[in-house]
This record gives C-alpha cells, structure tokens and sequence, in this order.
C-alpha cells in the first residue's frame, strides 16, 4: 500500500483494521508527521515500512507496484491541471492490476452557485465550531495554500488516467471520498 500525505498515519491504521498488509509506503512533506507515523503503525503491524519525506509530484514509484493507494486531505495541494493529471497517471501507473486508488479531501464545485452556497454552508460549520476568526483563518489558509478541483474534474481524471471502476462514497458539502479501481 501506498499512503499520499500518510500525517500521523490514521488512514493507514483504519485499513489495517480490515486488509493484512505486508508492506506499506509512507509519503509526507513532514518528517515529525512520518516518525509519528511510523511509531503508531508499527505498533499497529509486523508490515514493512517504506517511509519518504517528499512531495508525491517529486515520488519515483515503479510501474505495478502496489495494490492500494490512499490519499487523504492531501491532493487539494496540486496546482495546475496538468500536475493533477500527471499525479493520476503516475498512481494508475504504480498500481497493480485490479489494484484500486482512494481519495478523502476537499473539493470545488463546478458550478458558482453550488460552490458559493456549499462554501457558505462549510463557513458556517467553521463559524460554529470555533467562530468567525477560525473561519476567517481557515478561508484565508485555503485560498493561500490549496487547489481543490471539483469531484466531476477528479472523477474525468480517473478515467483520462486509465481507471477502469470509479465509486463516490461520499459527498458532503466541500468534502468528498471517492476512488477508481484498475
């Protein structure tokens, strides 16, 4: 298993819970995120790990080489439309035959009316988690810092990419978890 953007390493502890696996690779920006990762997995399973400290634009991984792929709240960093499709082919690519890819993470909506009265709709669990200041500094945070694409472009790109089956599990406001199967 590959884990983009593994942080602490939840969703990787979370399929351990269902799926054996021998050997898992970490990507993270963040090295403090990684050993953290490490420390938590290890305890969780004997599995192999691979841990990487880089970007996965920056990631050289062979061609067939895992059964899983997960990415979570990591992908809304790609910038342009030509690295979001690259990153997707480079995970078809990796992936073995019937090997499947999961995405959780924030998304755009195509359409402004839509994306405006979700957007609002996020603000306003944002105001009411920790007020208006909170909301403020994560909006600011997101316009600064990410890229989410609509779930339709990333659903497009599966397919572009090679993705035979693609699933939506779940769609909430500016949140979304899907996946594609090779």
């Amino acid at each position: 298993m590959l884990d983009i953007g593994c942080g602490a390493g939840n969703y990787t502890l979370k399929l351990l819970q269902s799926l054996p696996l021998s050997e898992i690779t970490l990507i993270d920006l963040s090295q403090p995120m990684l050993e953290r990762a490490r420390q938590r997995i290890s305890a969780a399973t004997p599995a192999r790990l691979n841990l990487h400290q880089l970007d996965i634009r920056e990631f050289a991984c062979d061609e067939q080489q895992y059964d899983v792929v997960v990415a979570a709240a990591v992908l809304h960093h790609l910038r342009s439309a030509e690295e979001w499709r690259t990153v997707f082919r480079k995970i078809h690519r990796s992936l073995k035959a019937g090997g499947s890819f999961w995405v959780s993470d924030l998304v755009h909506h195509s359409n402004p009316a839509v994306h405006a009265m979700m957007w609002e709709r996020y603000g306003d669990y944002l105001v009411q988690l920790k007020g208006e200041s909170y909301r403020e500094q994560v909006f600011a945070y997101i316009g600064q810092e990410d890229s989410p694409r609509p779930l339709l472009f990333q659903l497009d790109l599966l397919r572009d990419a090679g993705f035979q089956e693609i699933e939506v599990l779940h769609k909430n406001s500016c949140f979304a978890a899907f996946g594609a199967i090779k």
